[in-house]
């Protein structure tokens, strides 16, 4: 249980352990793209450390998710498409 702001307890988080990697491409998508954010945010802040730590992490996510590309074995964007088109 962890105390909230309020006073209360509430229920601990069931977060993903960070050993643990995220196998949803769009969880790992929206994970490089804010941290990508931070980074530029920090930068512009002048918090250098901070920015090249959030690029880290912005480039692990981006590394997991060519990984689980390459484990699915396609490319979703390479995959003909059934709507349209000529016969």
């Amino acid at each position: 249980m962890a105390n909230t702001p309020q006073g209360r307890t509430a229920p601990a988080s069931l977060a993903v352990p960070a050993a643990s990697p995220v196998l949803d491409p769009v969880a790992l998508h929206g994970e490089a793209i804010n941290a990508c954010a931070m980074a530029t945010y920090y930068t512009r802040k002048g918090n250098h450390a901070g920015a090249a730590r959030k690029t880290v992490q912005a480039l692990a996510a981006l590394r997991r998710l060519a990984a689980l590309r390459s484990l699915d074995g396609a490319d979703v964007c390479a995959r003909p498409s059934t709507q349209g088109g000529a016969a």
